[in-house]
């Protein structure tokens, strides 16, 4: 049904259109007058007998009653003003609720709306700032440590929506993916010129998620792409208020993708067995499912805790030392800013996230243990090389855990005093004492930190560019 404010505006336009006042509708159908007024101004939720009695005397179906269009442009300008200035953004202004009368012209009431608009939209360019996006993700990271990195509900939709495309085991096939987005009304379509900003874009109006083309043979990454352009469609998404509901939109598609390319029961049966031999390893995990070593490990966080009755801690660092993701529920002291966010932090150089570039045959995983002063930790880093520079990944857990992994008799093993700076940020004393003062270093700018995101409807995302990549496929298809 139509939300109320809709609602109201349809019968008040087949009222009109009836040529009937408020006084002789509510006679004909033993209704008062400031109870149909209250209905018309979308301040009272109607009994499905009186909106049928309100049909057959307007003279329209009952379906056309409660459909969810505006009856005009008029109206639809009316419903947007109401809802701009319900809203907590106009509350904060202190200014009075204007009701938009029949003597108010068209253009005043376009003019107004558009401010509001514009109101809406500097404020959501305003949040988008890198200070309101790492307090977003802290917040965000610690929900999700209380939940052990677990949604069952993404979950059961995942597993419904592969059995109904037919998945029973392995690696979801391209076809599975494309099956999927057609019982939506979707085309998967792939193009060289996708606006630089965007990783998909969806046609809502047309039918079409495009896509970029396959750059190795296979595209594997294409599935996830396609994926989680499904999953904003199957989980209801709408354009984020703030960056906080950007980002948890941002988990959940990928939470999705990731539970449909390594289902709940099929995974979890992989798992258990390799458990059961004392023999987990992310890189048979990964070749299971035909997905990346990163992909692999975020999912066996999801599940390790859940189904596995395992504490877990999970690392993507860059060569650099800095931290690009990062998870844990077991203990592990990952490092901080003053406000609690962990990405762009540096780790301690003793960690395998970092002593596995150091190794020459990086083909398969690197395993050490790690002492730090909260505990001793077993570790398996898998390296690889990004579009800019090189990556570790890591899978963590308490010694005691240990016992269930491929790798447990690795005798490495690394001790880490951190965040004690004199474990590994600070020179030996020998070293300070003798280059202090007599070095001198270009340093390198990371100039990403000057650039503004462009403001548009979604963080980092041209409106305009988006817009026109429409426009022009609409015209060539």
């Amino acid at each position: 049904m139509a939300d109320l404010a809709t609602l109201g505006q349809r019968i008040r336009h087949f009222r009109t259109a009836a040529d009937l006042t408020l006084g002789e509708l509510g006679e004909a159908i033993g209704v008062s007058t400031s109870q149909l007024s209250l209905l018309e101004n979308g301040r009272r939720e109607p009994r499905l007998s009186l909106l049928t009695q309100l049909a057959e005397r307007l003279g329209v179906p009952l379906s056309e009653l409660l459909d969810d269009a505006p009856p005009s442009p008029r109206a639809a300008l009316e419903i947007e003003l109401e809802r701009a200035q319900s809203g907590a953004l106009y509350a904060e202004l202190g200014l009075p609720v204007l009701r938009p009368g029949r003597g108010m012209p068209d253009e005043v009431l376009t003019a107004i709306v558009g401010l509001h608009r514009e109101l809406d939209r500097r404020s959501r360019e305003a949040i988008a700032t890198p200070e309101e996006a790492r307090r977003a993700n802290t917040e965000l990271r610690a929900r999700m440590r209380e939940r052990d990195n677990h949604l069952p509900e993404i979950e059961e939709l995942a597993e419904r929506v592969m059995a109904e495309v037919g998945y029973e085991r392995g690696a979801v096939t391209h076809r599975m993916v494309a099956v999927m987005a057609q019982r939506l009304g979707f085309e998967l379509v792939h193009v060289h010129d996708l606006p630089h900003s965007a990783r998909s874009v969806t046609d809502l109006e047309n039918g079409r998620i495009y896509l970029p083309p396959a750059s190795i043979p296979g595209g594997h990454g294409l599935r996830s792409m396609a994926l989680q352009a499904i999953a904003h469609r199957l989980l209801g998404h709408r354009a984020p208020r703030d960056y906080a509901e950007f980002l948890q939109q941002r988990l959940e598609i990928n939470y999705f993708a990731a539970a449909c390319l390594m289902p709940r029961a099929q995974a979890v049966r992989h798992l258990t067995q390799a458990k059961a031999d004392h023999d987990i390893a992310i890189e048979d995990f990964r070749d299971a499912f035909g997905v990346t070593h990163e992909a692999a490990a975020l999912r066996f966080t999801n599940l390790a805790t859940a189904h596995l009755d395992m504490r877990v801690h999970f690392l993507r660092v860059g060569g650099d030392g800095s931290v690009a993701k990062a998870y844990e529920n077991d203990g592990l002291r990952l490092p901080t800013d003053v406000t609690g966010g962990v990405e762009g932090q540096i780790v301690c150089r003793f960690w395998a996230a970092r002593t596995a570039f150091t190794r020459i045959n990086r083909t398969t995983e690197f395993y050490q243990y790690t002492d730090t002063p909260e505990g001793t930790f077993f570790e398996s880093s898998q390296t690889g090389t990004g579009a800019s520079d090189e990556f570790s990944i890591t899978v963590g857990v308490p010694f005691a855990e240990s016992k269930w992994f491929r790798g447990r008799e690795e005798t490495r093993r690394e001790q880490s005093r951190c965040p004690d700076a004199s474990c590994c940020r600070r020179a030996p004393s020998e070293l300070e004492s003798h280059w202090a003062g007599k070095a001198w270093t270009s340093a390198k700018v990371h100039a990403h930190i000057f650039s503004p995101l462009p403001s548009g409807t979604y963080p980092g995302v041209d409106d305009r560019e988006v817009y026109e990549f429409l426009e022009t496929h609409r015209a060539t298809s």
